[in-house]
Order: C-alpha cells, then structure tokens, then sequence
C-alpha cells in the first residue's frame, strides 16, 4: 500500500509540466474524496438506492 505522499506525488507527476496549482490542487482534492468513498464502502457506510430516494424526498 502505497502511502498519502507516495500518492500526491504520483498525481503530480502526471500532470502536464503547465498545470497550475488549480489543477494540482483539484487532482489531488478528487483522489482524496475517491479514497474515503472506498473506505466507506469498506467499512459499510453506505445508503441503499431507497434510503437515498426517502432521504431526497425530506428536502
């Protein structure tokens, strides 16, 4: 398992050698939500497509 660092660090690197720290910031932003809704899956922290419809339906 790679770790946080290794993880920026790859991202940066493959962005082109032009990208502004917008887009450094948004690459790295993205793969931060990804990795904890891949934790949530794991740890069981999800809503079933019906608790989401009945949820929706309350705002």
């Amino acid at each position: 398992m790679q770790t946080t660092k290794q993880d920026a660090i790859n991202a940066i690197s493959t962005l082109p050698d032009n990208a502004t720290i917008e887009d450094i910031m948004y690459r790295l932003y993205v793969i931060d939500k990804i990795k904890r809704g891949q934790e949530a899956v794991k740890n069981g922290k999800v809503l079933t497509v019906e608790e989401l419809k009945r949820d929706v339906k309350t705002w």
